[in-house]
């Protein structure tokens, strides 16, 4: 998309660096991407649906800011090696990339649980956690930062959510591993662990959820721009948020 004519100066730390946001188009992805347009940044947005993935783009191309809006499929990695292409087309780098595209499955014990479910969600929770950083982390440098949304569920268990467990479990264990890997580089791992945010997720994990005691996405947003922006040689390395009312 081109940059838009309404174009305005943004003098914010993060002003003029590429943010790749999987699960743009909605919720948190949505509203980190948002927060981030506000400090300037060039976006990079995707989704399994190009659709919702453009209008999302149209919206925040309106920041003054670059945005490529590209369908992908974090769980192929034929897809995701053509998004790291068009990404090093047009902005040869990323200095954030947020893991955000997850999905949830319906409230069912492991006895009942479908295999099909089960492999869905991990291959989109965690394996596609796995196929995205190994893409783009080519593409990134030092002073860069990973922030990965991982949902209080990748420290605790909730019952009848067994794959979204264990899936959120791996990716705080992925995310962990990073870490320390990519420490030398000078790259911040993050590890993103909201409580309850009202997002669509409920609909399927919890239709009849009380919506109005959980926080917003754009809350969670604020406080990952405020862990973005800190100095260089400082960086939290596990950012917890939850409603004043706990754990739902």
């Amino acid at each position: 998309m081109p940059k838009s004519t309404n174009a305005r100066s943004h003098d914010s730390a993060l002003a003029g660096r590429t943010a790749l946001i999987t699960g743009a188009s909605r919720g948190i992805g949505f509203a980190i991407a948002h927060a981030l347009a506000g400090e300037g940044c060039d976006l990079v947005l995707t989704g399994r649906k190009l659709d919702p993935v453009r209008k999302a783009g149209r919206e925040l191309v309106q920041h003054g800011i670059r945005v490529l809006a590209k369908a992908c499929d974090v769980r192929d990695p034929v897809s995701v090696k053509a998004l790291a292409a068009s990404i090093r087309k047009q902005f040869s780098r990323v200095d954030i990339l947020v893991n955000n595209a997850g999905i949830g499955h319906t409230s069912l014990p492991v006895a009942k649980l479908p295999y099909n479910a089960w492999k869905d969600v991990i291959d989109t929770n965690l394996n596609g956690m796995f196929l995205i950083t190994r893409e783009i982390l080519p593409l990134m440098r030092r002073g860069g930062a990973i922030v990965n949304n991982l949902s209080i569920a990748a420290t605790q268990v909730f019952a009848n959510s067994s794959a979204y467990n264990a899936s959120k479990h791996g990716a705080l264990g992925l995310t962990n591993t990073l870490r320390e890997e990519l420490r030398a580089e000078g790259i911040r791992v993050i590890a993103l662990l909201p409580g309850a945010t009202d997002t669509e997720i409920w609909n399927t994990l919890w239709p009849d959820a009380p919506r109005k005691k959980m926080m917003s996405p754009e809350t969670i947003a604020r406080a990952v721009v405020s862990a973005l922006v800190l100095p260089e040689n400082s960086t939290v390395e596990e950012l917890r948020i939850l409603p004043t009312a706990g754990t739902l």
